[in-house]
């Protein structure tokens, strides 16, 4: 029996290996290519600052002016507190202080008054000095009449004793002097009685001086008042436009977890508002990938709800801790079931033109990035 002629082998099964080999050979180069010149990870969020919106005083809310997710600008009415009892402490604190203006005004005036005392107290005993000054004057010639009149009246005592004179001259000499004895006497009493006024104009300017100085410590301590309630309505003011809550940024509001009725406290998260104009990514890299990365590598963003959207930034940052050191709970490494791990590290980076890409960007969307390494 003749053998049979072989059959040729078809070439459609060498175009199959050989586009297979082909296509395998591609997509090796290409894995090698990325993997030589990125760094790639897709445990990755988009990540933003989100500011809470606090009561800084207690109070029912009256008014919620606000819904989930709202679009605010800074300085926007979020919530309105009931402002009855604070509008009634700044009543009661400008009173306060128009009572104390008045008190201090009060001061100055009776403190001006004291010193004009203290002022004519002085002119008096400039005066009563000036008048002692006069009156012992007055004795001192008065005192050399009364010196002259005796040695006259002496005189004529002889004069009548030799018959030169009569007895009438006598007499009379006698009266002259007797005149400006009981002259003399009165001019002493003068005297001791402006000495006297002497001395209670001085008292009555230490006594003022004394009430000067109780009035002045009045004064001091009605500016001090002033100080003191001036500071309380200002604190009182403070309070009252705490009752108005403001955005303190501009972008959207997260989840409200307010209602108009609630009572509020200070320090209570009442929302929360997201900024909706400053984006970045918080990749977390293997620390076997670190040796590779570097601050301003460019890199491409992939959106997982977006896939077909190109997005690029640049590395701004590399953690100086992995994650797990800001865990609630780190791991404790001293235990005797210790298993190594491969930790992550997280790296900051900065989205190109983020304006471009308000409205499509939120934080917590899960990104993959390939950080260009070569």
């Amino acid at each position: 029996m003749e053998d049979q002629p072989k059959k040729k082998k078809s070439p459609v099964r060498f175009i199959v290996i050989g586009l297979v080999l082909l296509v395998g050979g591609y997509f090796g180069w290409k894995f090698y290519y990325h993997s030589a010149h990125f760094e790639n990870t897709d445990n990755a969020q988009i990540e933003t600052h989100f500011s809470p919106v606090l009561a800084r005083v207690a109070g029912y809310l009256q008014t919620v002016t606000v819904s989930d997710y709202a679009n605010v600008k800074a300085g926007d009415t979020i919530a309105i507190i009931d402002d009855k009892e604070y509008q009634l402490a700044v009543q009661q604190a400008e009173a306060d202080y128009a009572q104390a203006e008045a008190d201090l005004e009060q001061a100055k005036a009776d403190l001006a008054a004291v010193q004009a005392d203290i002022k004519a107290a002085k002119v008096g005993v400039d005066n009563a000095n000036l008048n002692v000054k006069a009156v012992a004057t007055n004795a001192e010639i008065i005192a050399v009449r009364r010196d002259k009149a005796f040695q006259d009246y002496q005189r004529d005592q002889k004069l009548l004793a030799a018959n030169a004179i009569t007895p009438h001259q006598l007499e009379n000499s006698k009266a002259s002097y007797e005149e400006q004895v009981k002259a003399y006497e009165a001019a002493i009493d003068q005297q001791a009685f402006s000495s006297g006024g002497v001395n209670t104009g001085q008292a009555q300017v230490v006594k003022a001086q004394a009430q000067l100085q109780r009035i002045a410590a009045q004064q001091r301590r009605a500016e001090a008042s002033i100080s003191v309630r001036k500071s309380q309505l200002d604190q009182a003011k403070l309070r009252l436009s705490y009752t108005r809550i403001v955005a303190p940024i501009e972008g959207k509001i997260g989840r409200k977890n307010i209602e108009p009725g609630q009572y509020v406290q200070p320090g209570q998260t009442l929302c929360t508002i997201v900024n909706d104009k400053n984006y970045w990514v918080v990749a977390n890299f293997k620390e076997t990938q670190l040796d590779r990365l570097q601050e301003g590598q460019p890199v491409d963003i992939h959106l997982d709800a977006f896939s077909d959207m190109k997005i690029t930034g640049k590395v701004a940052s590399l953690s100086e801790a992995t994650g797990a050191k800001f865990a609630l709970l780190p791991a404790d490494n001293a235990s005797g079931n210790w298993v190594k791990t491969t930790q992550r590290v997280p790296v900051k980076i900065n989205i190109d033109d983020p304006d471009h890409l308000k409205g499509v960007l939120r934080a917590g969307l899960s990104v993959e990035v390939d950080v260009r390494v070569k």
